[in-house]
């Protein structure tokens, strides 16, 4: 049986006629068995203001009945069954009883239980959307079968556990049954519910897939594919209709948000081509990601990522010494967390970090203790309000050239940090802000356009 798994974005699944347009997609592809799905769009960030519990008495009651209309309205529009619309209640209840006691009690573990719940009810509702319209259908618990560590927000995934867990409770149900999940979500060893950290639900998908050994995977959201670089901020960007895996990695890694960057590894590891498409107009196609495409050329796109902050470390201990790096990197794994980019000096280290699976509850990752364990070991300059412009393609590595032609074009722009060679896909780099909207405009029409 050819077995694909199908991913849906929260604006994918944000009201009930965005939920029709995603079943009517499941329902045209036999081989669709499993559906992984986000919570409704605004559903998440209501979710982390609650888990956060910072907020008011009446600021809680209003993201609560926020959240309540979104997941009714959805529910009135199928018709309320009575099935359905009593697991919703006992959803919404359990939703507003985390709220109030995280509110009495701050505690990881209570928020991991309420960010949890948005993929509840979306799944809920989905299936019963593909059973009204002639469907078998079935919501099943990803949290029985997405093992992962202890690590609240950030969860790791147990690989060999999940395909365990997959084959004996998930592939029995596939011949008989379309079986809608949520994604982002999963279980530590304990049973205690865990979280992939933000945009963890396509990861989730690729995860699935992987276990299932899935013909392909597909990631449904609100663009037509992955597009030469971000179109709102040059008009002219494209559609890209096939990419590599290295590519697609590169665009994912640096800042690509139409595909969360460890999407790619589960691919890659069983061979599995991934499509994203626009679940609003499936027609339109989109971009297949495999491991080797027709065209390599030199520039395939750009990939933006905003909100970048680096850190300089400066220490004469560096000087003629060993072990300083492998100090600073210990220090930066017992805050688990792993560097982005990296430039060195004889006595400095310039490098960012990578946010990616970043706390789902959104915490920033430069904390006042992470910065105390590093007083000792050197003087550390932190910068914020800079963005990353990673130029993605083909030999970049071995073309003569590239350089030249790419910071001769931005030659009046103040270039914070430069990364090249390491990847024969990529040369990226660090602006200001500010300026991120000029560079990238004038770096598509020059090279894309």
């Amino acid at each position: 049986m050819n077995v694909s798994v199908a991913k849906f974005g929260g604006t994918s699944v944000a009201n009930f006629e965005a939920m029709q347009r995603c079943a009517d997609i499941v329902l045209a592809d036999n081989s669709i068995r499993v559906v992984v799905v986000s919570a409704s769009s605004g559903v998440t960030n209501l979710l982390v203001e609650l888990a956060n519990g910072q907020q008011s008495s009446a600021q809680r009651l209003d993201a609560l009945q926020a959240i309540n209309t979104i997941q009714q309205q959805i529910l009135t529009a199928l018709g309320t069954p009575e099935s359905v619309a009593a697991s919703l209640s006992q959803n919404l209840e359990l939703m507003q009883q985390l709220a109030d006691a995280i509110a009495l009690r701050p505690s990881i573990e209570t928020s991991e239980r309420i960010l949890s719940l948005g993929e509840a009810c979306s799944s809920l509702l989905f299936a019963e959307v593909l059973r009204q319209k002639g469907a078998t259908a079935q919501q099943f618990d990803a949290k029985s079968v997405m093992r992962t560590d202890s690590l609240f927000g950030r969860a790791n995934i147990q690989l060999e556990q999940v395909k365990q867990l997959v084959e004996a409770k998930m592939q029995p149900l596939l011949s008989d049954s379309i079986v809608v999940t949520q994604g982002f979500v999963g279980a530590d060893e304990h049973g205690n519910t865990t979280t992939l950290g933000r945009g963890g639900s396509d990861y989730s998908a690729a995860i699935f897939a992987e276990a299932l050994k899935a013909d392909n995977l597909q990631i449904w959201t609100d663009v037509a594919g992955i597009y030469t670089t971000d179109p709102r901020m040059a008009a002219n960007a494209r559609v890209i209709r096939e990419i590599t895996f290295n590519e697609a990695a590169e665009m994912a890694t640096f800042g690509a948000k139409v595909l969360h960057p460890a999407t790619i590894v589960p691919a890659v590891r069983q061979g599995i081509d991934v499509f994203v498409g626009s679940s609003r107009d499936p027609s339109a196609g989109g971009t297949w990601i495999r491991d080797r495409a027709q065209a390599d050329p030199t520039y395939r796109a750009l990939a933006v990522r905003k909100n970048q902050t680096l850190l300089t470390c400066h220490s004469l201990n560096m000087l003629h010494a060993q072990g300083f790096l492998a100090e600073l990197f210990a220090v930066l794994a017992k805050h688990h967390i792993s560097v982005d980019l990296i430039t060195t000096s004889e006595v400095s280290v310039a490098l960012t970090l990578d946010t990616t699976g970043s706390s789902s509850a959104g915490d920033n990752l430069v904390q006042p203790q992470l910065l105390a364990d590093l007083e000792p070991l050197c003087d550390v300059t932190v910068e914020q309000d800079l963005a990353l412009i990673g130029i993605i393609g083909n030999r970049i590595a071995s073309t003569a050239g590239v350089c030249a032609k790419v910071f001769g074009l931005i030659k009046d722009q103040n270039v914070r940090l430069i990364c090249q060679g390491a990847s024969p896909h990529n040369v990226c780099f660090l602006v200001e802000q500010q300026q991120l909207e000029t560079v990238v405009q004038s770096l598509h029409h020059a090279l894309f356009e």
